[in-house]
């Protein structure tokens, strides 16, 4: 080992430590250095395994460097009306409504039955979500007129799915994830848009969240387990960030007025 400038025996967490220092020195991203140690973690475990040395591993989980989460990303309101302005196909409508007004994931949307409308309180039963939670979801007008439009329109099936194949020999059998996923793609090449089915989720919640929607609320409606998970979408809502600070900003100008 190039880094070493001692036998492999007697490398410490000490001369570990000291190697990830220069590493970080030479500015190679986290995810590289982690990299690197898995490599080094899982020679010392070959040589345990394998009766060369019986010694303990110098490569400690602590070691692993803390990787950054990159924010979500969302549309912003003009670029969410191009997408739909091109979509005329009722299903991808629909589909693609209910991710950006219900916050739907992609596998919510394709497992999502006819049974599962309350079209009367205008609402969604999501069962087995991510963690094998069920939740209540609400639907907009926009989102409940396309759902509704889509299904007037659908062809009669046996599948409780409501989201069916339209093309080739898959013709009335539930969509998959992938055959959503490859609908989305098609859009955006059309719109030249960056966007992502989990995009269109992201921009519900930063829309809630700067129409001054409670982040309890939010958190419900995307069936996240911590609240921290949604408390990222505040990083990326700069419009509430400006609406809140200009307030806070005019009552203070106010105050030091009255107090003069």
């Amino acid at each position: 080992m190039l880094w070493l400038d001692v036998p492999i025996e007697h490398v410490t967490h000490s001369k570990v430590s000291h190697y990830i220092d220069e590493l970080m020195r030479r500015r190679l991203k986290p995810k590289t250095i982690n990299c690197q140690l898995n490599v080094i973690r899982q020679f010392y475990y070959y040589l345990r395994d394998e009766g060369v040395l019986d010694i303990a591993n110098p490569v400690k989980n602590t070691h692993a460097l803390k990787m950054s989460r990159p924010l979500p990303r969302h549309l912003k309101d003009d670029q969410v009306e191009s997408f739909f302005q091109i979509i005329t196909r009722p299903r991808d409508r629909a589909m693609f409504m209910l991710m950006v007004r219900c916050g739907l994931r992609v596998e919510e949307v394709a497992q999502l039955t006819l049974g599962a409308v309350d079209y009367k309180h205008r609402k969604l039963l999501i069962e087995d979500g991510k963690g094998g939670k069920d939740r209540i979801v609400y639907l907009s007008q926009d989102a409940c007129q396309a759902l509704v439009a889509y299904l007037r329109v659908r062809p009669s099936s046996r599948a409780r799915r409501i989201f069916l194949v339209e093309k080739g020999p898959c013709t009335g059998q539930p969509i998959s994830i992938r055959g959503i996923q490859k609908r989305m793609e098609h859009y955006a090449r059309k719109t030249k848009l960056r966007v992502s089915c989990h995009q269109l989720r992201h921009t519900m919640a930063t829309q809630l969240l700067n129409a001054d929607a409670d982040l309890c609320t939010i958190q419900d409606l995307l069936g996240h387990s911590n609240v921290k998970t949604t408390q990222r979408y505040c990083r990326v809502s700069n419009l509430k960030v400006q609406r809140d600070y200009f307030k806070a900003m005019e009552a203070i100008m106010r105050q030091n007025i009255d107090s003069t």
